[in-house]
């Protein structure tokens, strides 16, 4: 079916669905703050989309199987990062639950010295960002967490948010979970290892220097007791199996991406594995999570799927570890998830109806060659 607009719409006219778009956006995030991304966004994209398809219909002439078509087309284009999304709501929560994250932490914290608290921090951030796909996440848990020990330690807090931040941020661009690292490869069609793979060209650098400043500061620095790491490292030894086995998962799904195996063959086979440690070394928190009287087949099976697809929480006696071991499963993803979903039908009625082209038109009078 052909994408040809009996009249082109003007630049100007163009920019109404988007300008609406922006504006529905500002007010909606001003009045939901940080759950605007629960239903409000989603409203505003597909009002945005009713008024684009109702001046391709009505001063375009564009017909309404023309848009719909458009739509489809341009949700089948990111069919495949959302089957990743869903996917890594699962590996998010058995990673979590199976005892490969908070192994993870344990260890690094383990290696925490004053005056190399600095580094380690940015280190142990950007290691927790990877595995869980989630910068602000890590900020939010182990952030809060880290950001104690440095006070404690007597770090300024300039210093500690500094390496929590870029810990988090470097963890967050090349971790094959990140749901934005993911949506950037989908929508410019290149495979997700590929741009990871690139994004270590500028990213690993600017770590490298990151951590050299830190060093410096840690080792021109003066530190107290680290009392608060005990602390934390007990919480998570008294609540899961802690064992370098549980070191397995993360490193079969470091070669199966040093292998180029694809994106979702890899993150199922990780979630399955991780699924499968969960069985053997957490029994007793899948029983926590099922919610079942006695711990037995049915209830390791039952703890197991919803650590897959649903929300669960874990008592570690620590207000900041109990917020780090929460994990939303594949329900976690929808929002995202629908979000994307409307986004596309928004990007597909702009393009069919040709004001994608109008508006675009504009810039590339300014064009002189290509690069």
């Amino acid at each position: 079916m052909e994408h040809n607009p009996t009249k082109i719409p003007s630049p100007l006219l163009s920019l109404v669905p988007i300008l609406v778009l922006v504006t529905l956006l500002f007010v909606t995030i001003r009045i939901f703050g940080s759950d605007a991304l629960s239903g409000g966004s989603q409203i505003v994209l597909l009002t945005a989309t009713a008024i684009c398809c109702l001046i391709a219909m009505t001063y375009s002439k564009v017909r309404w199987k023309v848009l719909e078509l458009a739509m489809i087309n341009n949700i089948t284009g990111v069919a495949t990062a959302l089957i990743i999304l869903l996917i890594i709501g699962a590996l998010s929560g058995s990673w979590m639950i199976s005892g490969v994250v908070p192994t993870l932490i344990y260890y690094g914290m383990q290696i925490i010295h004053p005056s190399f608290f600095l580094a380690s921090t940015c280190i142990i951030c950007a290691v927790v960002s990877v595995m869980t796909g989630s910068s602000w996440t890590t900020i939010a848990t182990i952030g809060i967490a880290l950001l104690g020990i440095g006070q404690a330690q007597g770090f300024s807090d300039g210093w500690i948010a500094g390496a929590i931040i870029s810990g988090a941020y470097f963890g967050d661009k090349i971790s094959p979970l990140s749901d934005t690292t993911i949506l950037a490869s989908s929508v410019t069609d290149t495979p997700l290892f590929k741009h990871i793979r690139y994004m270590m060209i500028t990213t690993v650098p600017s770590m490298l220097i990151t951590l050299v400043i830190f060093t410096v500061a840690g080792l021109s620095h003066e530190a107290t007791a680290t009392d608060q790491i005990e602390q934390y490292s007990i919480a998570l030894n008294n609540t899961f199996h802690i064992t370098p086995w549980l070191l397995i998962v993360p490193v079969v799904t470091g070669i199966l991406i040093a292998k180029r195996v694809p994106s979702i063959i890899t993150l199922f086979i990780s979630a399955a594995l991780a699924g499968m440690f969960a069985l053997i070394f957490q029994p007793h928190l899948l029983l926590e999570i099922s919610g079942l009287p006695v711990g037995n087949i049915q209830s390791n099976f039952k703890g197991l799927l919803m650590t897959f697809y649903g929300s669960t929480s874990i008592k570690t006696g620590n207000p900041e570890l109990n917020s780090l071991v929460a994990t939303r499963g594949m329900s976690g993803m929808m929002n995202t998830i629908w979000l994307i979903l409307c986004a596309m039908c928004f990007g597909g009625a702009m393009a069919a109806s040709g004001m994608l082209g109008s508006i675009t038109s504009v810039f590339l009078r300014f064009m002189k060659r290509t690069v």
